[in-house]
């Protein structure tokens, strides 16, 4: 789904991108390490940010990512203009156009929680995982997603959400086995998986 208005402006901000970078990408690399020259996939990529952070941080030899939003695929083209490893499209994680077995790694900062049908789009990112490759994920919990202040501001979908563990059990549904997971608050959860 597409971002509502505040939704949008939460995402393209500087403190967004500071906590993206400092805080999430940073427990995702302690989780997972590097992919040192790898071809990585980011779904939900917004203005770029994450693109930079999965070439600067996490060593992608190149980086494939899209966004459901037009906007925002504008918005990280111009920011990743430069860099000539990239490539970017407008899609939907929930039929990701790449053959089976392409990334390396899998980058998910904090969009699968927007998708209504969110085990789909599990099972297109085990599709598109190399065996060995490794799925980085960040996510909003449904105790957050439910709660009525954010139904007041923030648009996303209600019915079948996910708390930690049931995003683990998706992950395995689809052939990813888990390797870490942290939570803060049952709120938020980090999660690393890799495709056997």
């Amino acid at each position: 789904m597409i971002l509502n208005q505040v939704e949008f402006a939460m995402m393209n901000n500087p403190v967004r991108a500071w906590i993206q970078r400092n805080v999430e990408a940073t427990r995702m690399l302690r989780m997972g390490g590097a992919i040192r020259g790898g071809q990585a996939l980011e779904i939900g990529c917004g203005r770029g940010i994450g693109v930079e952070i999965i070439l600067d941080k996490f060593a992608a030899g190149a980086v494939d990512a899209f966004d459901l939003d037009g906007r925002m695929v504008a918005l990280a083209s111009r920011r990743l203009k430069n860099r000539e490893q990239v490539r970017l499209w407008v899609g939907d994680c929930t039929a990701i156009p790449v053959k089976d077995a392409t990334y390396d790694a899998v980058f998910n900062f904090g969009i699968i929680h927007h998708v209504p049908d969110w085990r789909a789009a599990l099972r297109e990112v085990a599709r598109v995982l190399k065996p060995g490759g490794r799925f980085y994920a960040e996510e909003v919990l449904d105790r957050f997603i439910t709660h009525p202040m954010a139904r007041q501001f923030l648009d996303h979908p209600q019915s079948d959400r996910f708390g930690a563990r049931a995003f683990q059990r998706g992950m395995q549904e689809f052939g990813l086995e888990l390797n870490g997971a942290e939570t803060l608050g049952e709120v938020f959860a980090w999660f690393l998986a890799v495709k056997p």
